[in-house]
């Protein structure tokens, strides 16, 4: 669930997200299909997506437990075990219904994952990449050394913008 809320912001954060390729995506990462989405259903789950980015840009834990808070105190319901109507095992929700509107899904499911990961690890879930061409938001989870770059790609072309920059 995290990872589809990453994906989800990324593809939703731009002024006018297609609501094919965010049919898409959420196809990809298992929502059952057919799905047609409209600009009408995007523009809330926009609205969600960029609600959500705050918590995932946030740069300490504090700052994204208080954001989680407050979004899971506005925007989302009781916490509720669904299974679909039979159709799937029986898991939590923090919509109002199984049939809830796509923003309130969005929001509530990935309040959920997010506050999971945060409690869990006691660090932010996620991070905003440090390259100036990219601001994707990416989750921050395994040991190591903290992420500075949402994936390799990023990374490599600052350093290589750095190598060119330090020759020029």
């Amino acid at each position: 669930m995290a990872e589809r809320t990453v994906a989800l912001v990324n593809a939703l954060t731009p002024d006018h997200p297609d609501p094919a390729a965010v049919a898409g995506l959420l196809l990809r990462h298992g929502e059952r299909g057919p799905l047609t989405l409209t600009e009408a259903d995007v523009a809330p789950m926009r609205s969600a997506a960029l609600q959500l980015r705050e918590v995932l840009a946030a740069r300490d834990t504090d700052t994204a437990a208080h954001a989680l808070n407050r979004l899971l105190a506005q925007g989302t319901g009781p916490l509720r075990l669904t299974s679909h109507a039979g159709t799937a095992p029986w898991h939590p929700h923090l919509d109002s219904d199984d049939d809830a509107a796509w923003g309130e899904w969005l929001l509530a499911s990935s309040c959920m994952a997010l506050a999971v990961l945060l409690w869990d690890r006691q660090r932010p879930p996620g991070a905003v990449c440090a390259s100036v061409s990219c601001q994707d938001v990416f989750l921050t989870q395994g040991a190591g050394p903290t992420r500075r770059y949402c994936s390799r790609r990023c990374a490599t072309r600052e350093r290589v913008a750095a190598h060119r920059k330090a020759r020029a």
